[in-house]
């Protein structure tokens, strides 16, 4: 059984990422997957917020299949944003892949402990970064079941 969106519907993933460098290869690396994702961007925590809580000027943005999160992030750092998604009902059940520099312990458990779906740790080289992102697009989009699209309604 796959997940793969239909033809008509694209896989929807919110990247919440600071620096433009990151957002420029990550848009690469999927781009070069030719998987069927629309990838949204917002530049700190606080846009994650409104974008995810249709707050302007997100007021007409779409609810996200998955939401790739950095942690070290101006305004509110990918834990303050993990902590009220998880506090908050209409947001507790969106799939959150922490997607950062930070290979330290301490990030790795809080952030399970927060309840993030995965843990991935930015590769430096180019080729192994474009390599990650084409596995774990595959994998959330072919192989992993998400929450249907009526409990994703915010």
């Amino acid at each position: 059984m796959t997940n793969q969106p239909n033809s008509h519907q694209l896989g929807k993933i919110l990247l919440v990422e600071d620096n433009e460098n990151d957002v420029i290869l990550t848009r690469a690396a999927f781009k070069r997957a030719k998987l069927a994702i629309d990838l949204y961007h917002v530049e700190n925590g606080q846009a994650c917020l409104d974008f995810l809580r249709k707050r302007d000027p997100y007021a007409d943005a779409p609810t996200p299949d998955l939401i790739l999160l950095d942690l070290n992030m101006p305004i509110l750092d990918g834990r303050e944003v993990l902590q009220q998604m998880v506090a908050d009902d209409k947001l507790n059940h969106l799939p959150v892949v922490i997607l950062t520099t930070s290979a330290e312990e301490k990030d790795i458990l809080t952030m399970y402990k927060l309840r993030c779906s995965s843990y991935i740790v930015k590769p430096i080289d180019f080729d192994q970064f474009m390599r990650v992102v084409h596995d774990f697009a595959d994998y959330w989009f072919t192989v992993v079941v998400l929450p249907p699209k009526e409990t994703r309604r915010t």
